[in-house]
């Protein structure tokens, strides 16, 4: 198993950066992570546990197609993401800090490798671990900028 962590502190409620990640999901994802380049919720209706998408992403040179479920999802707490193709979950935790900020935990678990990138599972680590070191450095640059337009436009 290959897992990254990475946390950050974002100047927003936890309500609102819950709903720029987790309400506003489809809208948002290909923004913080441009490696996706198709995404379909294929589950009407609102996102909540048991919905399923399907996303097609080129991570450094290699396309992956997977189809994910949502399996926990508590407003303003967490949001938690799992794959059986390739074996993963991703997972937001959000817990409110003092003053209207939050600390955003994002944890990727890649649950097995498969036998000819076993070679490679350093290397597959190190990207991981950059990968969600950037993949919150991105929700925070996105949400504090977009929350600042919106409140400008007011």
């Amino acid at each position: 198993m290959v897992k990254a962590e990475a946390s950050i502190e974002i100047e927003r409620s936890a309500a609102l950066v819950y709903r720029f990640i987790a309400e506003d999901f489809a809208q948002n994802y290909p923004r913080w992570s441009p490696e996706v380049k198709e995404l379909r919720i294929t589950t009407e209706g609102p996102l909540r546990v048991g919905s399923v998408g399907r996303q097609v992403r080129v991570d450094q040179g290699r396309r992956t197609e997977s189809v994910f479920r949502i399996t926990q999802m508590a407003p303003s707490q967490r949001l938690t993401f799992e794959s059986n193709a390739p074996n993963f979950l991703v997972d937001y935790r959000f817990e409110p800090q003092a003053e209207d900020r939050t600390q955003l935990i994002f944890t990727f678990e890649l649950r097995r490798l498969d036998l000819i990138m076993r070679p490679f599972e350093k290397l597959i680590r190190y990207a991981v671990q950059e990968g969600a070191q950037r993949n919150v450095r991105t929700l925070k640059r996105l949400i504090e900028s977009e929350r600042e337009s919106v409140t400008a436009c007011s």
